[in-house]
């Protein structure tokens, strides 16, 4: 992948920049031990964790939580 300056990619289209976006954020997670975490974020982590092994029906999915947002707009 080569360089690119603010404009060249301000010159690409919307899908393209999506694309872009998506090519970079499956490169950092090829690799999740390079992105470091707080003490405080794996706690969040593991409290959540725990929230759903006591009871994995309490949450929603993500369409469901979509929907409701796209409904409020």
């Amino acid at each position: 992948m080569g360089s690119f300056a603010k404009k060249d990619i301000l010159d690409l289209s919307v899908s393209e920049r999506i694309q872009l976006v998506q090519d970079i954020w499956d490169s950092i997670a090829q690799v999740p031990e390079s992105v470091p975490l707080t003490e405080e974020e794996k706690a969040e982590i593991d409290r959540r964790l725990d929230a759903y092994h006591n009871d994995p029906n309490a949450g929603s999915p993500w369409l469901m939580v979509r929907e409701r947002i796209k409904s409020r707009a």
